[in-house]
């Protein structure tokens, strides 16, 4: 008598579930050949491409997709196989299922796509499969992905989506935006990322329609410690740390358009009584970020802004500052 291929376990997994859950793609294609339905599911609505996406099993994927499975079924918990590959960092898999043509955007019954989970579980590869794909980077399960990233305080997750040009106006469930979150969490980089990009995609959309508008520099939110600008910088600190005055950086940060919710996010931040001096060069250092990818001359933007606040004998003795022993012609004055 021969071998009942189609009985199941006490969970409904059949010969066709346990071969993709242990990876045995040998054993799938025989049970194809024998007739065995691909798309067959357990108790918890799990196909063998769902367990082959979660045990990071390549062929077994492969396989399956070749079979001609239901790329995008869905679990009772209403997951697909890429939700399992994401949230294990299954990269390969991932690769294979968008590939496919899986939905990248597909929630689950707590509202979380495939990059929510992946981002939660810091899987950063994953993730940058998933926004190379195009997938949504505007999806809420009360929070953006963004969100989850700010939280955990991870730069490489926020600075890739914060160069795909996530949008940055979008709150959790407790009204709080990602620079909010960072600054609970005390993500002072972060915050600072956050808020250049913002500033950034604010003036690229107000002057998309000039021809000359496009980068001198490759698009990065992260801290610039380039040689390039080591001598601004240091002048920068400089007029932070021993210049400026308490609440003359407020000042400067209002006449070059810093808004409100920037300078709280910036002030969250508490080192003690003289921690005006280094939210005053956060600002300065968020403000040169923009000057620099806008082209423009950051000792002519900085000497007009100290005139602007009427502190033109400061203005003077900063631009003397910077242009001594400039090393770059652009960032002299």
């Amino acid at each position: 008598m021969g071998c009942r291929h189609g009985l199941k376990d006490k969970d409904e997994n059949t010969a066709m579930h346990l071969a993709a859950k242990h990876g045995q793609s040998d054993a799938l294609n025989k049970l194809v050949e024998m007739g065995l339905d691909v798309d067959e599911v357990n108790i918890d609505g799990l196909t063998a491409l769902h367990f082959a996406a979660e045990g990071g099993h390549t062929l077994c994927v492969r396989f399956l997709i070749e079979s001609d499975c239901n790329i995008n079924a869905l679990t009772k918990r209403h997951r697909t196989a890429l939700h399992f590959a994401a949230e294990r960092g299954c990269e390969r898999e991932a690769c294979l299922l968008i590939d496919a043509g899986i939905d990248c955007d597909a929630v689950d019954n707590q509202s979380n796509s495939a990059l929510h989970l992946a981002v939660s579980n810091n899987h950063t590869e994953v993730a940058r499969v998933l926004v190379d794909a195009g997938c949504n980077l505007d999806l809420t399960d009360n929070q953006t992905p963004l969100h989850i990233a700010a939280e955990l305080g991870s730069q490489d997750l926020a600075e890739m989506m914060l160069i795909s040009g996530v949008n940055l106006n979008l709150t959790d469930k407790q009204g709080m935006s990602c620079a909010d979150v960072a600054s609970r969490g005390n993500h002072v980089v972060l915050v600072d990322m956050i808020i250049k990009a913002d500033r950034f995609y604010k003036w690229e959309k107000e002057h998309s329609s000039e021809p000359d508008s496009c980068l001198c520099r490759p698009l990065s939110f992260r801290p610039d410690r380039s040689s390039d600008t080591q001598h601004i910088r240091s002048v920068l600190w400089t007029l932070a740390t021993r210049r400026l005055c308490r609440g003359e950086w407020l000042l400067l940060a209002q006449l070059w358009g810093f808004t409100d919710a920037h300078l709280r996010n910036i002030q969250h931040q508490w080192t003690g009584m003289q921690s005006y001096k280094e939210h005053g060069h956060r600002m300065l250092l968020i403000w040169l970020h923009g000057a620099l990818m806008k082209r423009e001359n950051p000792v002519k933007g900085l000497y007009e802004g100290l005139v602007g606040i009427h502190r033109k004998d400061l203005a003077e003795s900063v631009r003397q500052k910077a242009n001594a022993d400039s090393p770059k012609k652009c960032i002299a004055m």
